[in-house]
């Protein structure tokens, strides 16, 4: 495995950061004051998309971009500096139309749609000109089973009714929002498909302003508001045409298995940048703040936490970019081992950001909980990743199961290295 990034990705990457410097951070207390004004997106968010584009900076993802789409056709192994850049920033992806859910449904979209679809809903997606949101949790059940899923879709003459539930879904809030990716359990006896537990679902491609749906509510997240939404929708009847059925008839948990790996990477590479920005500042922080007459850097425990952070970090970058490179090569391992890589790192990106920040929190003291440093957002984020797109406990299941799986392949394998007494006496005599 070679983890090095291509010459062209270490540009961008140099690119990206400069651009984020010279135009970004610049421009960051007034997103905030926008936001708390009620603005969003803020009035220059338009002209650093533009100038984005102009630059090259689009569409930073999506390798199998085609030559009259636009976008740089980076894997995944390479795209994994960018988003470890942007995720310093938390609004910076939206500049370069790179953010979440939006990059995950362009994938979907990519892969899936029919050539109306992609006119319809890709390219706007691709241009930068609408937002999307993928509807899925529900709140009556626990949505890591798809299985308990209750929002239906039912074919009905010649269209789709949806009813149902969702919530905290991403993005719905957004003044741009139009498209709704939802994730749905086929009506009784009508999905065509063998009745497996991978054969009951179907994503529906929904414009947000369809008569049915209501947006109930902006859920805040441990108490931080985001001004694009974590929503409740409900739909009631809605109803679409039947060409808007993404995909196959039960083929939407294939499709939500194809969507989570390459978007798990960009989550957690996100995340590895907000832990080295949190981990930038508690060190500098360490250096210029005394207590009783020492600098906290000269303390033991405050160098340790800067050491476990530091060692955490690298590990966690190690493991993504791994999963990275397998994505990228998938002749290289098999399919159930490259989908336990991806639980695997959601698991230790969600671990990794609760520890880092937790630690940057404690050096700022009272300052590390109030809004003039991102800590305290950081740490909300991270806090939600032990549950975004699955709850550790899932992904770790998972993981033990492949083991388990292997084990079984090798059994009694290992007992090889065994040196019972038993064992002792029947090896052959060695003479002095």
């Amino acid at each position: 495995m070679d983890f090095q990034h291509s010459p062209r990705a270490q540009a961008l990457q140099q690119q990206l950061e400069n651009f984020m410097q010279r135009y970004l951070l610049p421009h960051n207390a007034a997103w905030h004051q926008a936001v708390q004004l009620g603005q969003y997106p803020p009035p220059f968010l338009d002209d650093l998309k533009t100038l984005a584009r102009e630059e090259g900076l689009w569409n930073l993802f999506l390798p199998g971009l085609g030559d009259d789409e636009p976008g740089t056709r980076l894997d995944n192994l390479d795209y994994a500096p960018l988003a470890e850049a942007m995720g310093k920033l938390h609004w910076a992806a939206e500049v370069f139309n790179c953010s979440a859910p939006d990059t995950g449904n362009m994938e979907l979209l990519h892969r899936f749609a029919t050539p109306a679809q992609r006119t319809q809903w890709l390219t706007p997606l691709l241009e930068g000109r609408i937002r999307s949101a993928f509807a899925m949790s529900e709140p009556d059940v626990a949505s890591s089973d798809p299985t308990n899923l209750q929002t239906t879709v039912r074919r009905e003459g010649d269209g789709l009714v949806l009813n149902g539930r969702k919530w905290f879904i991403t993005g719905v809030a957004h003044p741009n929002c139009q498209l709704l990716i939802v994730m749905a359990r086929n009506a009784a006896d009508e999905s065509g498909a063998p009745d497996t537990r991978h054969h009951q679902h179907s994503m529906v491609l929904v414009p947000l302003d369809t008569p049915g749906i209501e947006v109930v509510r902006n859920i805040s997240v441990v108490h931080h508001h985001a001004p694009e939404g974590h929503c409740e929708i409900v739909f009631r009847h809605v109803r679409v045409p039947a060409d808007q059925l993404l995909g196959g008839w039960g083929g939407g948990f294939a499709m939500a298995q194809a969507r989570l790996g390459p978007g798990r990477v960009h989550h957690c590479m996100r995340t590895i940048g907000q832990c080295e920005l949190a981990l930038a500042l508690a060190t500098e922080r360490a250096l210029e703040r005394q207590t009783f007459g020492k600098y906290l850097a000269d303390y033991a425990n405050v160098q340790e936490w800067i050491a476990l952070s530091r060692i955490e970090i690298d590990q966690a970058r190690l493991l993504v970019l791994r999963c990275a490179w397998l994505l990228d090569h998938p002749e290289q391992a098999e399919p159930a081992a490259v989908r336990t890589q991806v639980a695997a790192i959601k698991v230790v990106a969600a671990g990794l950001q609760t520890r880092v920040v937790d630690r940057a929190m404690q050096i700022f003291g009272a300052m590390g909980l109030s809004p003039d440093t991102p800590l305290a957002q950081f740490w909300t984020w991270g806090r939600a990743l032990h549950l975004l797109d699955g709850p550790d406990e899932v992904h770790l299941r998972s993981v033990a199961r492949h083991e388990l799986a292997r084990a079984r392949e090798r059994m009694g394998a290992s007992s090889a290295y065994f040196t019972t007494p038993e064992q002792m006496r029947a090896a052959p005599h060695i003479a002095a």
